[in-house]
């Protein structure tokens, strides 16, 4: 096993070509991750040569099972470029016909005991960069205040008022502004992550969430992440139809809602602006129209 966990018959040339990336100034964890499931794939498979039968069967395999955003591949595409640039002429290539295509999304909507344990996991999680401490605290204000992913990444240090307990989400979607309470439980994990980021980063820090170089988490960084927790929770993961991401905490903090205004008799979960950001106008369409719900457990 290589420094990066390499295990496959390109596992050192792994290793030095996420190096060369790095002193290039890229330090993302998601090319790691997906090249670490090509690794995986090219062991599983016996391969050794990076010919098209590699690239191509790997990449089949990983659409099988992909999500939303698919710039993966430029993983894959920008590996092989290296090995010819680095002496191996006949290194495949993947070519421009595989696009990196957009899928529409549907909710996926998280029981009870799904989100225990991926929150039991992210507490655990074991990574050498800030989402260690971060994780927690960044998927639960998605959980319990129904943020948008963007709006967590882009939370300024200084608009997370602990002591006052609310967050300040600025110029979002529609260039709207709006204050949102959180709870006591919620604010002591905002403090926790908040105590260790300042401990690492000191008053440089601007963004609530940072990463390894004390910029913005990036939208992939947080898909990584969403999906290593996922995975260390032991969660099942469907190969078809719906697929979990982070979004789908704030369609959680949505319906969740909704069914706590329908037990109290509620005559319409338009009733709370908070939800309307999410649903717009007609907040139940999606759900009876995108997705069927599955029971609580």
């Amino acid at each position: 096993m290589t420094g990066h966990g390499f295990t496959s018959a390109f596992a050192a040339l792994l290793d030095e070509y996420v190096e060369f990336k790095c002193s290039m100034g890229f330090y993302g964890a998601s090319r790691i991750w997906y090249l670490k499931r090509f690794d995986v794939y090219c062991t599983e498979h016996g391969r050794s040569v990076l010919d098209r039968a590699t690239v191509e069967g790997w990449v089949t395999a990983q659409l099988s099972t992909s999500g939303r955003y698919r710039s993966w591949m430029s993983y894959i595409r920008d590996f092989g470029r290296w090995l010819r640039a680095h002496g191996d002429a006949d290194a495949y290539v993947l070519s421009d016909e595989w696009e990196a295509g957009f899928v529409p999304a549907h909710p996926y909507l998280l029981t009870r005991s799904e989100i225990k344990a991926f929150f039991a996991a992210a507490a655990l999680l074991d990574t050498p960069s800030p989402w260690r401490w971060q994780a927690v605290a960044f998927f639960t204000l998605m959980h319990s205040c129904g943020i948008r992913t963007c709006e967590a990444r882009a939370l300024l240090a200084e608009h997370v008022d602990l002591p006052g307990r609310h967050i300040d989400v600025m110029w979002s979607k529609g260039n709207r502004s709006r204050r949102l309470p959180v709870s006591e439980d919620v604010a002591d994990v905002l403090a926790t992550c908040d105590d260790t980021s300042r401990a690492r980063f000191g008053p440089s820090r601007q963004t609530f969430f940072a990463s390894s170089a004390g910029r913005p988490v990036t939208a992939a960084a947080v898909g990584v992440m969403f999906n290593r927790i996922w995975d260390q929770a032991g969660l099942p993961r469907p190969t078809g139809g719906m697929r979990p991401r982070p979004y789908d905490f704030r369609h959680h903090f949505a319906y969740a809602n909704i069914e706590r205004w329908m037990a109290g008799a509620s005559t319409s979960p338009q009733c709370c602006p908070t939800c309307r950001p999410i649903w717009g106008t007609r907040p139940s369409s999606r759900l009876t129209t995108t997705s069927t719900p599955r029971p609580a457990s």
